[in-house]
């Protein structure tokens, strides 16, 4: 009848006192979840004997044997308390196969929860919060927890002092600890407000953001690499500023919320909504080649739907990949449907990632605006009508049409690259090179077999291709070349002498008579820059005409040592008997579409091939050079001021959105599963209004999220809050509000927090306001025997919690009190110092770390480039997470590593120099004086006898070993990139440098009390 896999610690909870009634919530939903509900909970698939025990209806009907699971009020007819009583072991439940056993609490609890009437309840987190009455006051933190408190016979703690104060609210809500002067003024600051006023200043920092971004990134597992395979960069750092400016602002939860999920989707939508539209692109993806496609398009889909059920609805959604979720009722539909809202966005499913939107600041866009107008009024100069110029040029290019006949393609034998370059010819003999040289110059050799008697010309055409830059033949900026040198050799080698070279377009200083003038220096040779969107052609006049009893071999030679890659990507050789042919027309030859229409009456052209004609006539004639010219420039130049700056990936949607089905099994290569539509989990859409004339979108999910008709997301985001400033959630799991979560321990708190929450507008930082303002948040972090004894983990709140910093604050913290300290907001990530060799194995392409120079090494750790398969080592020895799922919650741990990463990371190291000198030169006195100033500094207190007794001992032992040993002093100082200041015995700043390094190393120092 009940059988289970797997439990939590604190569904093995002691039962409630006598006097308090057993609660079906609180009390016997952990202990079914974890042992029951496995065989008798929502999965269909599971059910064993047609018994759920999560729904009440049908735990208390009889089964086909007649037998009734649960009997309300009448424990001793209930079969279940027969089953979990059971000496037998074929009839005990939870059987011995499932290894588990409920304790003798366990089952004392479901006894009295059913002679007191097995009353259910619906699961805490789906039910409306319901806002309960507290004092006019409007404080009802306190109100509600001290209710609890007197319930258990408890009394809550007194007021911290103002040092303690300063302190925490400093690390909670701006992440760095307060100067000195910061600490003593609010100590003498008596007035009644001065405890509010304190609060509303750190509230306005710019730091706020910063501080209350970190724990968003995690959970929308923000990085700067997108995690599979090679791990490659992508841009999505303006989303961490966007998230910083939100929180700074105090945007609205409910917008915050739709611009993220939708900003793209938004009428009229904002550069900073798109940037917000990153959220959907933060998943992991993948840029290997053999990748299978429908793989990691079944992978990205889930990602996006567990962020979803993390983020806003604390639920484990993602249980119901392959099957209905065993504990909660969410069925595999709700998981592919709520997969469904993001068919629509646009991304490549493997592959390297686009470059993304264009974020300009203001004063980048104005300068983008001047440069469109310029682009925009040189636009109109070219496509302006030139009627004169189009019929000259007309009459040029039939003549040159005519002519072609004169000419003969050769066929290639063989073209090679003088750098290995594969060079690759078709079917038209047209040669093209597969990409550019490694050092951007390169030599062609093409050898030929002709029977052609009397030659005496060549023809070079250099043909255009949409694959090239501008549309060009050459591989250099615009499509454009350099041919430095053109030479014809015979089977022996030996040179055929040209007399004359013309083309049919030459760049300024750059004439055909370049090509064969004997020499290849510098940037001479052969261009057509400034045309070379058009197949252009040079023709080469032999001094004698070539002839041969037999087949002649020829091999021509391209010499393009320009460099830059100027070099020709598409071009194909002829050769003429005809004399004077040789000279170039003064037209290209157009390409076959263009010579139709030019071969038709004027009359006769429709307007299109009018319209077609002048477009070609405008890229193509010589005199419209000079606009050309302008053009390319105004181009470029836009495209060069572009490339400073900043871009962001961003949700794009899809006309057609890729097609969703139900993955039997979660299979990518089961593809008979059922086509879904986007829609909301029907355990919890209540009565949302759905759109009548289309289907649903992200935009209607996120208004769904956000609506009063959904208990999820106000729930768990302020629980996730509270965490932030008392140490854990009301209810502990923060990203499980199921059934396998854990209960709030005090639900009416939870739901009055939830109700003001939506109540104010989405206001976050009113409920900052509210918690830290609280007599609860301000309490003394020490626990007296009776609370260590009655409440280890602080769960009831009858005093505050301390724990140590996140990592990036450990961090911020040694650099705020050394100085070193880099206050700018926002901007992309920073690379502090990291181990040699850290990124060894991470390949595809092998890199390289770079430590950030100057300033920027010394930013705040929110900043820290974050590379999902190895994040920086420091970072992970304090707990900061990969980010290659959700992290709503951080481990906190106690290592050795932690105290060696304080000592030895040359970041803390290089802090501590910095604080030996601020310590050396900021404190005029003796070393007594300065370990006191040096406390202050970092601690915001006097330190004590013994603390000062044994740091004076300490700087002594190290000034004595410091001036024998220079060399140990001299290595020291050399840790960072921050010079060492002239004037300081190098002796006394070693060993002011060990003292600073034990201050970092406090436990009080990293520690939030």
């Amino acid at each position: 009848m009940i059988t289970w896999f797997s439990s939590h610690g604190f569904a093995n909870a002691q039962a409630p006192p006598s006097s308090r009634t057993v609660r079906f919530n609180r009390d016997v939903r952990p202990i079914l979840s974890d042992n029951c509900f496995a065989c008798h909970g929502p999965d269909a698939k599971k059910l064993k004997s047609g018994l759920r025990l999560d729904l009440g209806e049908q735990a208390t009907k009889p089964a086909k044997s007649g037998e009734i699971a649960i009997v309300p009020g009448k424990p001793e007819e209930s079969e279940m308390i027969a089953r979990i009583f059971a000496r037998n072991e074929d009839d005990l439940m939870p059987p011995p196969e499932s290894h588990k056993t409920l304790t003798s609490a366990q089952k004392e609890i479901l006894k009295r929860w059913i002679a007191e009437g097995a009353d259910y309840e619906g699961h805490w987190a789906y039910l409306p919060p319901v806002k309960p009455s507290v004092p006019g006051t409007g404080q009802g933190i306190d109100f509600l927890v001290h209710k609890r408190l007197k319930e258990l016979g408890l009394a809550p703690s007194p007021e911290s002092d103002r040092r303690t104060l300063a302190r925490r609210l400093h690390f909670d809500l701006v992440g760095l600890p307060p100067k000195p002067e910061v600490v003593e003024a609010f100590e003498r600051d008596r007035a009644a407000d001065a405890y509010s006023r304190f609060v509303e200043e750190l509230l306005s920092s710019p730091h706020y953001g910063e501080r209350m971004a970190i724990g968003w990134l995690d959970v929308v597992r923000f990085a700067d690499t997108i995690g599979y395979h090679s791990d490659n960069p992508r841009n999505v750092w303006p989303y961490r500023d966007y998230v910083i400016d939100a929180f700074n602002k105090n945007k609205p939860f409910d917008q915050f919320t739709r611009e993220q999920l939708a900003g793209d989707l938004l009428s009229g939508g904002t550069q900073e909504q798109k940037v917000a539209s990153a959220f959907n692109r933060l998943l992991l993806s993948t840029e290997e080649g053999g990748a299978q496609a429908k793989d990691y398009e079944a992978r990205m889909l889930t990602d996006r739907v567990r962020a979803v059920g993390t983020v806003w609805l604390g639920q484990t959604i993602g249980c119901s990949q392959c099957h209905d979720h065993k504990f909660d009722p969410i069925t595999s539909r709700d998981f592919y449907s709520m997969g469904a809202f993001f068919a629509d966005i646009k991304e490549p499913i493997i592959g390297r990632r686009e470059d993304g939107l264009l974020v300009p600041d203001a004063k980048q866009a104005a300068e983008l605006a001047h440069l469109d107008q310029n682009l925009a009024r040189l636009q109109r100069e070219f496509e302006s009508p030139k009627s004169e110029l189009l019929a000259a040029w007309e009459l040029a290019a039939l003549e040159t049409i005519s002519a072609e006949t004169n000419w003969v393609v050769l066929a290639p034998e063989k073209a090679v690259s003088a750098v290995g370059l594969k060079l690759i010819t078709d079917k038209d003999h047209i040669v093209a090179s597969e990409r550019d040289p490694r050092d951007g110059k390169d030599s062609y050799r093409v050898t030929v077999k002709t029977s052609l008697k009397n030659i005496s010309g060549f023809r070079l055409e250099a043909l255009r291709s949409d694959k090239l830059p501008g549309n060009g033949p050459g591989r250099g900026a615009e499509g454009n070349f350099v041919l430095s040198e053109f030479a014809i050799e015979d089977a022996q080698t030996n040179k055929i002498k040209l007399a004359e070279a013309t083309a049919t377009f030459e760049a300024e200083g750059f004439s055909a008579r370049a090509a064969v003038d004997g020499t290849q220096e510098g940037k001479e040779g052969w261009s057509i820059r400034g045309c070379s969107g058009v197949n252009q052609a040079i023709h080469f006049a032999t001094a004698e005409p070539i002839t041969s009893d037999g087949e002649m071999v020829l091999t021509f030679v391209l010499k393009q040592t320009s460099g830059a890659n100027q070099v020709l990507g598409r071009f194909r050789i002829s050769a003429t008997t005809v004399p004077s042919a040789w000279k170039a027309g003064k037209t290209a030859l157009p390409p076959p579409e263009i010579t139709e229409i030019l071969k038709l009456a004027p009359g006769d052209r429709s307007d299109e091939q009018k319209s077609r004609l002048a477009a070609y006539h405008r890229i193509a004639a010589p005199e419209l050079t000079g606009v050309r010219r302008r053009l390319a420039d105004a181009r470029k130049e836009r495209t060069d001021f572009e490339g400073t700056i900043p871009r962001c990936l961003v949700s794009v949607s899809m006309d057609k959105p890729r097609t969703v089905r139900i993955l039997p099994r979660g299979n990518w290569m089961v593809e008979t599963g059922e086509v879904v539509q986007p829609a909301l989990p029907a355990y919890l859409s209540g009565s949302f209004k759905k759109p009548e004339d289309r289907g649903l979108n992200r935009l209607d999910l996120a208004e769904w999220l956000v609506s009063r008709d959904n208990p999820l997301t106000a729930r768990v985001f302020v629980n996730r809050l509270w965490k932030q400033f008392f140490g854990a959630g009301l209810s502990k799991v923060l990203d499980d509000f199921g059934a396998q979560g854990e209960p709030p321990v005090n639900p009416e708190l939870l739901d009055w927090l939830t109700c003001e929450f939506m109540d104010s507008g989405w206001d976050v930082k009113h409920m900052v306001r509210l918690m830290v303002g609280s007599q609860t948040y301000r309490q003394v972090s020490t626990a007296s025997k009776e609370l260590q004894a009655r409440d280890p983990y602080n769960r009831d709140l009858a005093r505050q919690s301390r724990w140590r910093l996140d990592a990036e604050l450990v961090r911020d913290n040694a650099l705020a009190i050394s100085g070193l300290l880099l206050p700018k907001i926002g901007g992309p990530s920073a690379r502090p110092y990291q181990p040699d060799g850290y990124w060894e194995n991470l390949n595809f392409p092998v890199r390289s770390y770079d430590a950030s120079k100057g300033a920027d090494q010394y930013r705040r750790g929110l900043y820290t480039w974050w590379q999902r398969s190895f994040v920086h080592p420091s970072m992970l020895a304090f707990d900061a997470p990969t980010r290659e799922e959700c992290a709503a919650d951080r481990n906190r741990s106690n290592i050795p590593q932690q105290a060696l990463v304080l000592l030895n990371d040359p970041s803390y190291v290089e802090a501590a120099r910095a604080f030996a000198v601020r310590i050396l030169r900021e404190c005029d006195g003796d070393a007594t004086a300065r370990i006191a100033w040096a406390w202050r500094q970092a601690l915001s207190r006097a330190p004590r006898a013994d603390e000062l007794e044994m740091i004076r001992a300490l700087i002594e032992k190290h000034l004595a070993e410091y001036r024998k040993d220079l060399e140990a002093s001299e290595a020291l100082l050399k840790v960072g990139l921050a010079p060492a200041p002239k004037g300081i015995a190098d002796s006394e700043l070693a060993a002011w440098t060990s003292i600073a390094r034990v201050i970092l190393n406090l436990h009080e120092t990293i520690t939030r009390g």
